[in-house]
């Protein structure tokens, strides 16, 4: 049912925003190790933060000085470019995810190209959602065929059988009232 995919998709999203914040603080704690000091790693915004196989994100990263960076990840079917930002004052790119990336979380590097050799880090995770089939459609307005595929084949109730008939039966009176009136004014 639809949810049951609503439901998983919440837990996967649930499952990566838990353990995003995990990754990116133990990167930067292992990278201050590693560059002691000298230059504090940047970090790579992600957006949107968990995406399918062949889909695109937007990175921003806002610790290069120069006008011009290169980003890698596992995950990229290419390098990642970035150049300035129309809007803020940090370099952004856009990158495609491969579309056989495995659906796991994947590391992203980005090495600026200024004076300090400056870096940043960040995940971004990959989903595959399961397709449901498209065919036959339940058609009706705004879900009506789920409530009556619900409801059972009984046919209508007690209830639904009186509001029928007298609604038919004001029909045919309101008929039968404008026939009579009619044919009096042509007499």
């Amino acid at each position: 049912m639809r949810i049951h995919g609503i439901t998983v998709r919440a837990a996967a999203l649930a499952a990566a925003l838990t353990l995003t914040p995990l990754a990116a603080s133990t990167a930067v704690a292992g990278d201050e190790e590693n560059y002691g000091n000298h230059h504090r790693p940047g970090r790579v915004t992600v957006s949107p933060s968990t995406v399918s196989p062949g889909g695109e994100v937007t990175l921003r990263v806002d610790v290069c000085r120069g006008k011009e960076a290169v980003g890698f990840s596992e995950a990229f079917a290419g390098d990642a470019w970035f150049g300035p930002s129309a809007d803020r004052g940090e370099l952004y790119a856009e990158a495609r995810i491969r579309s056989d990336a495995e659906p796991r979380q994947y590391e992203i590097k980005v090495d600026c190209k200024d004076k300090e050799n400056r870096h940043a880090r960040g995940t971004v995770t990959v989903v595959h959602h399961k397709q449901r089939p498209h065919a036959p459609v339940s058609a009706g307005g705004g879900g009506t065929a789920e409530v009556a595929a619900e409801a059972g084949s009984d046919g209508p109730g007690t209830s639904q059988a009186v509001i029928g008939g007298a609604l038919v039966s004001a029909a045919v009176l309101a008929f039968a009232s404008h026939r009579v009136r009619r044919g009096r004014r042509t007499d």
